[in-house]
């Protein structure tokens, strides 16, 4: 495994609140309680979890952005519109924190 794979490892098991070894165990033991799954149905899944992950990497960017909001407000700039953008984060980052715990609440029941 290359470093680019195991911080890719170490982000996913993060944002699932697990260990690295929980979350290769978890995965390692689906795929095992499943051989016969065909090879098109672990991409699709494996695309899934890449976007998810993808998507709260790009939140996390977007909290980047909202603190240099809030550096800009600190420092006397008007900034109108940062209230309802934050707003707007919030939600969006609630919203796919409850799917991804739905989607690893219902792979751990069916696993």
């Amino acid at each position: 495994m290359n470093d680019d794979e195991y911080q890719l490892l170490t982000r996913a098991a993060a944002v699932c609140n697990m260990s690295v070894a929980s979350f290769l165990a978890h995965a390692a033991l689906n795929a095992a309680r499943d051989l016969d799954r065909t090879a098109a149905e672990i991409a699709t899944q494996r695309e899934v979890h890449s976007e998810l992950f993808a998507v709260r990497r790009h939140l996390g960017h977007i909290g980047n952005n909202l603190n240099q909001v809030a550096k800009a407000i600190n420092s006397g700039a008007d900034v109108p519109y940062a209230e309802a953008v934050l707003g707007a984060v919030q939600r969006v980052t609630q919203r796919v924190d409850s799917f991804i715990q739905h989607y690893l609440d219902t792979e751990t029941r069916t696993g």
